[in-house]
């Protein structure tokens, strides 16, 4: 019998579903039900669980940010032209060269917000830890003052600062992200250069957005300004699951589109 990948089926059913339930957290491990009661957003605090919905009217892709496409540099456009990407439909999953489906490599920022599973905020008093549910994914925000080093190396969801402005809002700048990576699901390419600029607003205690732009001089003749995301906190006591991309994700590739190197005891 072949090996069924629980997250084929919750994306299969989370496309169908209107936006109320897709804030019912389709993973994690919920205990009881109980009533969540909006009020004022704490200072300084983006603490717990949060999941992305999509209210009515808002703009909604699985695959790129905004409903028009950048503007791209040359060299932005001869790397877009390379790209086979399948989330957006263009490619099969037997053609696709999408390196996060073909080799699991991290999504990276500000891809990894593209992914239909929750994050978790956790404060210290250094930093801002994110703790993603997709391929237990961690991520440092610094926010203790210090300045962006110089030299850094190269990371998949770069290197991180941020600072507070006023007490709903913190602003995060990130560079040195891998050049490996694609800036959304649809095969935008970036450089060495590629600076995101994230703006998390705590709209009030159950509301969260996230304001994304993307710079680099390389790949884009202009900033890339994303459309607003939106996120609703879950219960206090939510938990996050996993999601493993060599589990989950490269194995249905191997199985299923390609048909081929099933293990012993798949079928």
């Amino acid at each position: 019998m072949h090996r069924v990948n629980i997250w084929i089926v919750v994306g299969l059913v989370t496309v169908g579903l209107s936006s109320t339930a897709i804030a019912q957290y389709t993973s994690g491990q919920p205990t009881t039900q109980e009533q969540m009661v909006n009020g004022p957003a704490p200072a300084r605090d983006l603490t717990g669980v949060w999941t992305k919905i999509y209210p009515p009217g808002t703009f909604r892709s699985l695959a790129t940010w905004t409903p028009e496409p950048p503007e791209l540099t040359a060299w932005g456009q001869e790397r877009l032209a390379t790209a086979k990407n399948s989330n957006a439909g263009a490619y099969g999953l037997e053609e696709t060269n999408d390196p996060v489906l073909t080799r699991c490599y991290p999504p990276g920022l500000p891809r990894i917000y593209f992914h239909p599973y929750p994050f978790e905020i956790i404060h210290t008093p250094k930093e801002m830890v994110m703790l993603y549910e997709y391929d237990h994914t961690i991520r440092r925000v610094y926010t203790d003052d210090r300045d962006y080093p110089e030299n850094a190396a190269a990371l998949w969801l770069g290197y991180s600062v941020g600072h507070w402005e006023g007490d709903n809002t913190l602003v995060v700048t990130s560079s040195d992200i891998d050049e490996r990576t694609w800036m959304d699901r649809s095969g935008y390419h970036h450089s060495d250069q590629l600076k995101v600029t994230e703006i998390f607003t705590r709209v009030d205690k159950l509301n969260l957005t996230i304001d994304v732009t993307m710079e680099d001089p390389i790949a884009l003749a202009a900033p890339w300004v994303a459309e607003t995301m939106r996120y609703e906190l879950a219960p206090p006591h939510w938990e996050l699951s996993e999601i493993s991309c060599a589990g989950d994700y490269l194995n249905w590739v191997d199985y299923g589109a390609f048909g081929s190197n099933l293990e012993e005891g798949d079928e």
